[in-house]
C-alpha cells in the first residue's frame, strides 16, 4: 500500500532547511581539516619550498639563487604554499564529506559505483602531481635553464616560480582524471567504448592542445602532458567496458502462440496453422501399415503437414501471392460495400415509416 503524498508545504521547507544545515556542518568540517593541517605544515613552510624548489635549484648555473622581488614575498610565498598544501592533503577528507553529503540521494547500485571512483580519482590525482614532480620538472627546468643565452643569470622569483609550480601540480593532477571522466560518460549513457575509439584520433590531438595551454611554451612539458593523456584515455576505455549499463531487456516471445499462415489457391482462405505442444503423454496409435500417428487426449488426429496433398496446398511464388492478396482485399471492399448499401436501404426503410401517416 503506497503512502500518501504530503504536498505540505512547511514540510518541504523543513525538508530543505535541513539539507542546508547538513551541507553547512559538512562544509565547516571540510575547512576545519584544512585549517589543522595548515596550523601543522606552517611550521615547515620553508622547509616545504625549499623541497618544493629542488627541482629549479638542482639546474641552476653555479653561484645562482633564487630571489624575492616584492617586500613580504619571503613571507607571504612559503604561507601560500602551505596553505595550497593543506587543501591537496585535505581532499580525501574533502571527498568524504561530499560524498556523505550526495550519498543518500542515490541508489544502491550508483553508491556501489561512485564510491570507488571517488577513491581512484584522488589517487590519481596524487600521481600526477608526483608525475609533474619527479619526471616533469627535472627535465623543463634542465632545459629552461640551459637554454639561456650567454651573459644572462637565471635567477628566478619564488613567487612566479610557485605560480608556475602549482599550475603544473594542478594541470597534471586535473590530466590524469581521463580515466574517471570516461568511465563516467560511459556510465551515464552519453557515450560507448566503440564510439569513443572512433574519436582517438580527435582525443591526440584534444591532448596536444590542453598541453600547449596549461604548461609553459615549450615542447617538452607539452608532450610530457599530452602522451599521458593519450595513454591514460585508452586505459579508461579499457576499464569502461566493465561499466557500460546493461540495456533493457527486450519482453520474451511467445513461441507457443506463434502461428504459420497460408493462402489456399482458389478459395483465397487464409488458414492459420497453430503449433501445439506435444506432451510427453500423447498416446501413440500404430496402424496396420506401420505409419505412427500421435492423437491427443481428446481423440483427434494431431496435423501432420505430410498429410497434405502437394497438388492441393503448394507454395506460391512472389507474382501469384501478389494476385491473390489483391484478389482478397477487392473482394473484402465489395463485401464491405454491399454491407454499406444494406445499412443505407435499411436507413431509408426506416425513415420512410417514419413518414407515413398512421
Amino acid at each position: 500500500m503506497t503512502q500518501p503524498e504530503n504536498n505540505n508545504p512547511a514540510t518541504d521547507e523543513m525538508g530543505f532547511i535541513t539539507h542546508l544545515l547538513e551541507l553547512r556542518d559538512r562544509l565547516l568540517r571540510m575547512v576545519l581539516s584544512v585549517i589543522v593541517i595548515f596550523l601543522c605544515l606552517f611550521y615547515f613552510a620553508n622547509d616545504i619550498y625549499t623541497y618544493v624548489s629542488g627541482p629549479l635549484l638542482q639546474y641552476m648555473p653555479e653561484g645562482s639563487q633564487m630571489i624575492a622581488i616584492d617586500v613580504a614575498s619571503p613571507f607571504l610565498t612559503p604561507f601560500k604554499l602551505s596553505l595550497v598544501a593543506s587543501i591537496f592533503i585535505a581532499m580525501p577528507y574533502i571527498f568524504y564529506q561530499l560524498w556523505g553529503f550526495i550519498a543518500p540521494g542515490l541508489y544502491s547500485h550508483e553508491r556501489r559505483m561512485a564510491a570507488p571512483l571517488v577513491v581512484v580519482s584522488s589517487a590519481l590525482f596524487y600521481s600526477g602531481m608526483a608525475f609533474a614532480y619527479y619526471v616533469v620538472f627535472p627535465l623543463v627546468f634542465g632545459f629552461l635553464t640551459g637554454a639561456a643565452p650567454e651573459g644572462v643569470s637565471v635567477m628566478t622569483d619564488i613567487a612566479r616560480y610557485l605560480d608556475f609550480v602549482l599550475t603544473m601540480f594542478f594541470a597534471f593532477g586535473a590530466a590524469f582524471q581521463v580515466p574517471v571522466a570516461t568511465i563516467i560518460v560511459v556510465w551515464t549513457g552519453m557515450t560507448t567504448p566503440d564510439k569513443l575509439l572512433e574519436k582517438r584520433p580527435f582525443v591526440i590531438v584534444g591532448a596536444f592542445v590542453i598541453g600547449m595551454l596549461l604548461t609553459p611554451p615549450d615542447f617538452i612539458s607539452q608532450t610530457l602532458l599530452a602522451i599521458p593523456m593519450w595513454i591514460l584515455f585508452e586505459l579508461g576505455i579499457v576499464f569502461a567496458r566493465f561499466y557500460v549499463p546493461k540495456e533493457d531487456e527486450d519482453e520474451e516471445d511467445d513461441d507457443d502462440d506463434e502461428t504459420e499462415n497460408t493462402i489456399h489457391p482458389g478459395t483465397g482462405v487464409v488458414a492459420t496453422a497453430v503449433q501445439p505442444e506435444v506432451e510427453d503423454d500423447i498416446a501413440n496409435e500404430i496402424h496396420e501399415d506401420g505409419v505412427v500417428e500421435n492423437a491427443n487426449d481428446s481423440g483427434h488426429k494431431e496435423y501432420d503437414p505430410a498429410d497434405d496433398n502437394d497438388d492441393d496446398f503448394k507454395q506460391l511464388s512472389d507474382e501469384e501471392m501478389d494476385d491473390e492478396i489483391d484478389r482478397i482485399e477487392a473482394e473484402m471492399d465489395a463485401m464491405m460495400e454491399e454491407d454499406d448499401e444494406e445499412e443505407t436501404d435499411s436507413e431509408t426503410d426506416s425513415s420512410d415509416k417514419k413518414d407515413k401517416p398512421e
